[in-house]
């Protein structure tokens, strides 16, 4: 064994937990590959050519890497335990009018439980991943804090992590942009995988059509919501839809119907299949409550807390002030904040510091 240590590093195939293996193995690190089968994409019945971190093309290219550097790679089937939760989740939060957030809730309930289930199985103390975050501790705690490339930076999707996870992952390329990791790829001989496009699809729902998935999901869904009916925010009824779980806060384009002026989704009402349509100025809130809450940097909050709230991934987030209340944050943003949709993720920072992160309940003014 390397006198630095055995480590196992997730590899989906793409530029970025391949150059995190490489980097790792260069380092002197004993390095074992794993790529994790999540879906297959033809039981789906989607339409086009399957892509992302599942397909064949991408497996084959992450064992492929793993021959090159001379380190043993391995493929891990967990279909059944990540369609039996995230899948129906994602299902579930649609056909209660929310918008989930599938990639987060892998992260934190499947892919670190079976990575480090693996690397007890395979004598690996640690676990690395090609996410673009850092893993730091003070005071007892384990949070996680931004990369250095504001552009790639992916603490957002990590809130979920608990501080047992945290202490056995490493994330090799927080210290480095996109950029410097394509031309490591180069420098390595890899043209080709330099120029290998970023993946931004659900890895269920390569065609973006979730829509479409819903309905193959479950067949009885479209009769049961069709003829729905959108009203505006006074309550008068405007129109018809599809059905309210085809539709998600904040939506403009797809309505199905012209109204003289833009709308936008504002709420969903699946209790009585309605989709109310306002202006922008009716997407603008000041307060959410947030549940399912993960404390990372504290392990009680400052009461009240000011903190930066971010409520999609990409957001620039929006000063706030945090306040714990029971398992639940009550959030009161200093500005209005666009297009709060329940269902999705909140995240906490405190500078670069991730405080924490939970599930937005609700939202209001």
């Amino acid at each position: 064994m390397s006198k630095k240590g055995r480590i196992l590093v997730a590899m989906s195939g793409g530029i970025d937990s391949t150059v995190t293996a490489m980097m790792l193995h260069e380092q002197g690190y004993e390095v074992v590959g794993i790529t994790m089968k999540t879906w297959d994409y033809a039981s789906s019945g989607g339409s086009g050519k399957e892509t992302g971190c599942c397909s064949l093309d991408s497996i084959n290219d992450a064992r492929q890497i793993s021959v090159d550097m001379g380190f043993h790679h391995f493929i891990v089937d967990i279909r059944e335990e990540f369609g039996d939760y995230v899948i129906d989740n994602f299902v579930e939060e649609y056909v209660a009018g929310r918008t989930p957030n599938p990639c987060i809730l892998c992260n934190t309930h499947i892919k670190w439980r079976a990575l480090l289930k693996r690397a007890d199985a395979l004598n690996c103390e640690y676990i690395a991943t090609g996410h673009y975050a850092k893993v730091k501790e003070e005071n007892g705690r384990r949070f996680i804090s931004k990369g250095v490339d504001p552009r790639k930076d992916q603490s957002y999707v990590l809130w979920g992590l608990d501080q047992f996870c945290m202490g056995r992952t490493m994330f090799p390329l927080a210290d480095y942009t996109k950029e410097e990791i394509r031309q490591l790829a180069k420098d390595w001989g890899y043209e080709e995988l330099s120029k290998k496009p970023e993946s931004y699809e659900i890895c269920f729902v390569p065609d973006n059509d979730y829509r479409g998935f819903l309905k193959r999901r479950m067949p009885e869904l479209e009769n049961a919501v069709k003829d729905g009916v959108f009203q505006d925010v006074q309550g008068n009824v405007i129109g018809k839809h599809d059905g309210y779980p085809f539709y998600t806060i904040g939506q403009r384009k797809g309505l199905g119907q012209a109204f003289g002026e833009p709308k936008y989704v504002t709420k969903i009402d699946p209790n009585t299949n309605t989709v109310v349509l306002g202006d922008v100025k009716d997407l603008l809130k000041n307060k959410m409550l947030v549940r399912d809450v993960n404390l990372m940097k504290y392990e009680n909050l400052p009461d009240p807390l000011d903190a930066v709230t971010m409520v999609r991934y990409n957001d620039r987030g929006t000063n706030s002030s945090i306040k714990q209340v029971g398992n639940n944050i009550e959030v009161n943003f200093y500005a209005n904040v666009r297009g709060i949709a329940p269902g999705q993720s909140a995240v906490f920072y405190e500078n670069e510091d991730v405080i924490g992160g939970g599930i937005i309940s609700v939202s209001s003014n």
